[in-house]
């Protein structure tokens, strides 16, 4: 019995923590009326179907409950920013600064971005879904019961973030950076391509295949000043 305890307390140790994923029911939704955004405008119930806000700013906005169905948002400034209980569909745009800002319960589906500003932002109960995004920026955030599935990332950079129940699911990850990352309960075992190009030696705290494993093997290496040689 006392050997079975211990197997049963060596299988609950092993098990990772599985992220919380945001459960978002819209309520009837008003249409956006084309104003503009504003600074620490209060955006509540709104839909924005196929709205141009590039170039608009909107610092320390506030959107709960909305929808944003294919938005144009290039160079949109929404520093401080606040999403609540909001679904983004099929976003599009480059260089959106969304730095410093709270995504809570958020689902952001097929999304094409480049450049998107997100350092020292906080994301609880997010899911990524789709889509393709280029060098995102998320040095120094927060990332709490987020999945990113059947996405592209390119160049993303977790530099100095930290990231609690994180999943990464049939997606692609080319030249991560996670350089000073710290992880916990962080999920890498479907990722159906993990290039890392800094912070290998900041995995502790995640969980990957055995494949992976193997590929990662020469970087675990370096990192321990081993050299392998035939």
């Amino acid at each position: 019995m006392e050997g079975m305890a211990r197997s049963n307390s060596s299988r609950k140790t092993d098990t990772i923590a599985a992220a919380r994923r945001p459960q978002v029911r819209l309520p009837p939704l008003v249409p956006y009326d084309g104003g503009g955004l504003e600074p620490d405008g209060d955006y509540d119930g709104v839909r924005f179907d196929g709205a141009d806000l590039a170039d608009e700013s909107g610092p320390g906005a506030r959107f709960m409950d909305c929808a944003l169905d294919g938005c144009a948002i290039d160079r949109t400034e929404l520093v401080r920013a606040r999403f609540i209980d909001s679904v983004l569909t099929g976003v599009r745009g480059v260089g959106t600064d969304l730095a410093g800002a709270s995504l809570r319960d958020v689902e952001v589906v097929d999304a094409r971005l480049g450049g998107v500003q997100l350092h020292g932002a906080v994301l609880e109960r997010v899911l990524v879904r789709g889509g393709k995004i280029d060098y995102l920026n998320l040095r120094k955030a927060r990332l709490k019961d987020v999945v990113f599935e059947g996405c592209v990332l390119s160049e993303p950079d977790f530099g100095d973030a930290q990231l609690v129940r994180v999943e990464f699911r049939d997606c692609v990850l080319k030249r991560a950076d996670f350089s000073s990352v710290r992880m916990e309960s962080v999920d890498l075992r479907t990722v159906a391509e993990l290039d890392i190009a800094r912070g290998v030696e900041r995995l502790a705290g995640a969980v990957i295949s055995p494949a992976q494993l193997m590929e990662l093997a020469p970087a675990f290496a370096a990192q321990i000043g081993v050299r392998v040689e035939a």
